[in-house]
């Protein structure tokens, strides 16, 4: 029994003589690969006075210059870090030396940071490389523009919600020296309800950051509208309009995951009352170089529409040359609204020499049970075919080139 104990005593004190061995060849080779890695830097660290490293630094800033100043700023270690050696290794990362604890480090030229006591330069970086690219949109304004409009727009699917972000105005023009301005948005065709923001007090670039929803249905989405009008309100809290901007939903693709910031010039509303048969807006366009006649059929106001029908009204475009069919063009039908709005852009192909005899008409008309019906028309053109606004409007495209020429011209019964 005594030989067994023995020689139990002896295996077990054997392994760990073996364990004890391991462990401490395994904790010298370590310490021998972290030799071998600080050996394989790229240069050796020069240890170097820190008054010398900044002597020409300190010097240049002596010497009168004769060059411009530099824009860039001081990039300084704080005084907590002082007395540490910064290493590049090949692999550019940054291994921190302790230093000696009993040595004082060095003190270096002052930063002129003030606030930053004990702080001392290390390089400079350039302020330019950290700009924030400029918005045009704030700063590229045309002449006679009465102001500008940004908001936002996400429609859901699922809840069937229309949000709006109203988010600010600039450059508005208030018809006194001061402007409380509020805003008031509709989802056309309905005008009787309105959403509306809160009034900024004495300000012309007013900032409303709010958010509004309408309930509207997916099918009936792309026929609305929205209309946003900017009021002013003066001391005697009467209110003024100072412009308004029309956004037809049909031109913006509305998805859950699709919101973008949007802004529009503000326009003067036409306080006239519509004409007989009503009015139309559209603008044209003439491209020489290109030989293209564009025009854009913006909206109509006072249409007088069949009331026992619930057909929509739509614009058709059609270029004439010599009282000849050239090409038709058509508007989708809006429903529902004498004052639809429609922001659609036709273009025909037209020479330059065949401006003297061409024309444009413009038929506004409703589908009646199978049969169409005229609600109002107008023809622009040369001298040979309009007269008045008409005529005007076209001289006006000639004169500029490649420039949109917007005017509202009153529809008249088939002539």
């Amino acid at each position: 029994t005594e030989q067994a104990v023995a020689v139990a005593g002896a295996i077990i004190g054997g392994i760990f003589l073996f364990v004890l061995i391991g462990i401490t060849s395994y904790l010298i080779w370590k310490k021998f690969c972290c030799l071998l890695s600080y050996e394989k830097l790229t240069s050796p660290v020069k240890t170097t006075n820190a008054n010398a490293i900044f002597q020409d630094q300190s010097t240049s800033e002596i010497q009168p210059k004769n060059t411009s100043r530099s824009r860039s700023i001081p990039f300084i270690i704080p005084p907590t870090l002082h007395g540490r050696d910064w290493i590049n290794l090949t692999n550019e990362e940054h291994i921190q030396e302790d230093s000696d604890p009993c040595m004082i480090a060095q003190s270096g030229p002052r930063s002129s940071f003030h606030s930053l006591a004990g702080a001392y330069v290390v390089g400079t970086i350039n302020p330019e490389l950290y700009k924030f690219p400029e918005d045009k949109s704030e700063m590229d304004f045309p002449e006679g523009n009465i102001g500008r409009l940004w908001f936002s727009i996400e429609y859901e699917q699922e809840s069937e919600r229309l949000l709006i972000s109203l988010i600010k105005a600039r450059k508005l023009q208030p018809p006194a020296d001061s402007c409380s301005p509020f805003v008031k948005i509709y989802l056309l065709p309905d005008e009787r309800s309105y959403l509306q923001s809160k009034t900024k007090r004495k300000t012309l670039n007013p900032q409303f950051d709010e958010n509004f929803v309408f309930q509207v249905s997916s099918k009936m989405l792309l026929q609305r509208t929205l209309k946003f009008l900017v009021y002013h309100v003066d001391k005697q809290k009467k209110h003024h309009l100072l412009g308004q901007v029309i956004f037809p939903l049909k031109s913006e693709t509305l998805t859950d995951d699709n919101k973008r910031v949007i802004w529009r010039d503000l326009e003067k509303e036409n306080l006239e009352p519509p004409s007989e048969y009503g009015d139309i807006q559209f603008s044209l366009s003439y491209n020489d170089y290109l030989g293209r006649l564009t025009v854009v059929v913006l909206r109509a106001r006072g249409l007088k529409l069949q009331e026992e029908s619930h057909a929509g009204a739509y614009v058709k475009v059609s270029l004439m040359n010599h009282n000849k069919l050239i090409k038709n063009k058509k508007t989708a039908a809006v429903l529902g609204s004498p004052n639809p709005v429609y922001n659609e852009t036709f273009s025909f192909k037209a020479d330059q020499t065949e401006l003297d005899t061409a024309s444009l008409s413009l038929s506004v008309l409703q589908g009646i049970k199978g049969e169409t019906h005229l609600l109002g028309r107008v023809v622009v053109g040369p001298f040979m075919y309009a007269r008045g606004k008409e005529l005007q409007h076209w001289n006006e495209m000639i004169s500029k080139p490649k420039e949109l020429v917007k005017r509202w011209h009153a529809l008249c019964p088939s002539m």
